[in-house]
């Protein structure tokens, strides 16, 4: 990956709508020459997918909450049945493994609180390997970003 991909993939990362002419232009590429980098840059899975996303103060009341996770034994085929669980769960909208006081950070997204006791219920209480697990409820987002910073990536 060159300086011209890392271009490409911070254009797609601010608006991936853009036309194959706008983006071209904004790098100053050709259209040809944009798309088959663009197109290389999806076949190689560095861009994994493409998604709308969407403002959930528009769409109505929403809570977020980051819910870490300890659990009881340090096992990797629990831990392994407890991520399959996570990640099958509609609420959980990001699933990190983490080192230090807890196992896991959940980012889950619900409706209402009755909700996330439902959540609660099926996939945390569930887990016999599950030892405690702590709700940070979000008041208030003030940054929500998903890009990956271009100038972390090396060149090749």
């Amino acid at each position: 990956m060159d300086a011209i991909d890392r271009r490409i993939l911070d254009q797609l990362q601010r608006d991936a709508s853009l036309t194959n002419q706008a983006l071209a232009d904004a790098i100053g590429l050709s259209p040809s020459a944009c798309l088959k980098r663009v197109n290389r840059l999806h076949d190689a899975g560095i861009v994994e997918r493409e998604v709308a996303l969407l403002n959930p103060d528009a769409l109505g009341q929403c809570f977020h909450m980051v819910v870490e996770v300890t659990m009881e034994r340090d096992n990797k085929s629990l831990y392994q049945r407890f991520l399959t669980t996570a990640l099958s769960a509609p609420e959980v909208k990001q699933c990190y493994q983490v080192t230090g006081e807890c196992d896991f950070v959940l980012i889950v997204t619900v409706a209402d609180l009755d909700e996330y006791d439902r959540f609660c219920d099926r996939v945390l209480y569930a887990d016999d390997n599950m030892r405690k697990f702590r709700t940070l409820l979000s008041r208030k987002r003030h940054k929500f970003d998903t890009s990956v910073p271009m100038e972390s990536l090396r060149s090749t």
